[in-house]
């Protein structure tokens, strides 16, 4: 029988929430000192499906890893994986896919990636043309453009220049500079992003955990320039809390708050930390300090206001401003959204959905969708389609003043495994 998690109406939240480390730093950083000379200690590392399947995959080509919670122990390999063979199982974790197709292309061994269904319905064929084009030999073992992918033994790097397509997943580009330095030749590679880069602040946050395993990536216009360099454990290193599940409960906050958010602040390394300033915009209060933020409701009104913006930059986080818009006051609209099509589930047909139970008036496109709250806020059972941001997003619904039930509600395992938990504890009417 299918688990229903049900949420009474939430009237107030208030005190100070902790959260687990970030996905995007806890599997770039898992990988980055796999790759690495040395050992790094890891604290604070995302406890989730996604780092589980980093953590089993680097297991199965022979980095050595002790866990203890969330500190993990990497015994860096420098980029020599010692198993040379062997088939890898990713679930539906993109953050563990296109890193480690980039990062074996190289290694000399044979490989499979694959993943659940949905992992298979996700675009890779941008990637493996761009590592193809300068030397690796990589197919698509079912349809065209995505996996399972089959890895044969290369090790030379053909060309100092690789184009990548900028506007499917920024994933793409993040593979590709994080194997890189390991390959480049001795002038360095020229990574060149041929269109627009969606997601560019996660692009930013791999150049600068490069930096921390003290690789420099220069970056002219659209070209970003990798040496020819080794990674160098920085010893420790302490994971932020994940920006993007922050983004629930500031927005709990700028509702029913206030609420305080423990572990990422006014200096966050996380693109999707910029989600408090679209948050700003409805006229929620918000004050940021070096390691929290706090999140009011509006200091102007009794209800939020709809906003229009472009989301291209923050399109996770953005999601949480879809869940709230039937409770402000206006409509919403978010544009630059095309990536949700091809994440964990369409996220724009699946956010129309579950939004119109509760009465919205929905139109979308391509890369935009529009909301129109309703007079009256209704309850609702929401399916979250396999999809963690779901389940989170439409929990929020309760703040409106009405019980809402939760399809599937464990599919939050994905990168919050304890998120109803942690939601329930800042509950106070």
């Amino acid at each position: 029988m299918e688990e229903v998690r049900v949420i009474k109406p939430i009237k107030k939240v208030g005190g100070t929430v902790s959260l687990p480390g970030s996905k995007s730093i806890s599997n770039r950083a898992l990988l980055l000192a796999a790759l690495s000379r040395g050992t790094t200690h890891l604290k604070n590392l995302l406890v989730a499906e996604d780092t589980d399947m980093m953590i089993g995959a680097l297991k199965e080509l022979g980095v050595k890893l002790e866990q203890h919670g969330d500190e993990v122990i990497v015994q860096g390999c420098e980029g020599n994986f010692p198993v040379k063979r062997a088939d890898l199982f990713l679930g539906n974790s993109g953050t563990s896919m296109r890193p480690l197709a980039s990062a074996l292309a190289f290694s000399g061994g044979e490989y499979v990636l694959d993943g659940v269904q949905r992992m298979r319905e996700r675009p890779m064929g941008h990637l493996v043309e761009a590592l193809n084009s300068i030397g690796a030999q990589i197919v698509c073992l079912g349809e065209q453009g995505f996996p399972p992918l089959k890895i044969y033994p290369s090790t030379r790097i053909t060309s100092d220049v690789v184009h990548v397509k900028g506007n499917v997943s920024s994933q793409f580009a993040s593979g590709l500079l994080m194997a890189a330095p390991l390959v480049a030749p001795s002038q360095g590679l020229n990574i060149i992003i041929d269109g627009e880069l969606v997601s560019s602040p996660y692009v930013s946050l791999t150049c600068k955990l490069m930096a921390c395993f003290g690789v420099i990536v220069s970056i002219d216009v659209e070209t970003y320039v990798v040496p020819s360099h080794p990674y160098i454990s920085p010893g420790e290193m302490m994971v932020e809390a994940d920006a993007s599940s922050a983004s629930y409960f500031l927005a709990l906050g700028a509702l029913v708050g206030p609420l305080t958010v423990k572990g990422v602040g006014r200096d966050s390394l996380q693109g999707d930390a910029a989600f408090v300033e679209y948050l700003a915009k409805t006229g929620a209060s918000v004050i940021r300090g070096e390691n929290w933020i706090k999140t009011a409701p509006s200091i102007y009104g009794p209800k939020l206001q709809g906003i229009d913006e472009d989301f291209r930059q923050i399109p996770d986080a953005a999601m949480t401003i879809a869940a709230i818009a039937p409770m402000c006051e206006g409509p919403t609209t978010l544009r630059g959204i095309a990536s949700w099509r091809v994440k964990e589930t369409d996220r724009i047909e699946a956010m129309a959905k579950e939004l119109r139970k509760v009465g919205c008036q929905i139109t979308s496109g391509s890369d935009w969708l529009r909301i129109v709250p309703p007079e009256k806020l209704q309850g609702a059972t929401f399916d979250t389609y396999k999809d963690h941001r779901m389940a989170m997003c439409m929990s929020l619904i309760a703040a409106g003043g009405v019980e809402v039930e939760i399809r599937d509600p464990g599919c939050v395992a994905k990168t919050f495994p304890d998120y109803f938990e942690r939601l329930a504890s800042v509950i106070k009417e």
